[in-house]
């Protein structure tokens, strides 16, 4: 079964907030950081870090 990314991304990302009833604050930082993360400078060189 094939299931898309943004779809599993979704899940996960429900179950977790559902779950782990994290403050709204840091889901809102941590989602904010990684779009302006993956946008900047820092971007290939944590690319080259993951893909390793």
């Amino acid at each position: 079964m094939d299931v898309p990314l943004w779809f599993a991304l979704v899940v996960v990302g429900y179950l977790g907030c559902k779950l782990v009833r994290p403050p709204l604050w840091l889901v809102l930082v941590l989602l904010l950081g990684g779009y302006l993360i993956a946008g900047s400078l820092l971007a290939p060189v944590i690319d080259h870090a993951i893909k390793k």
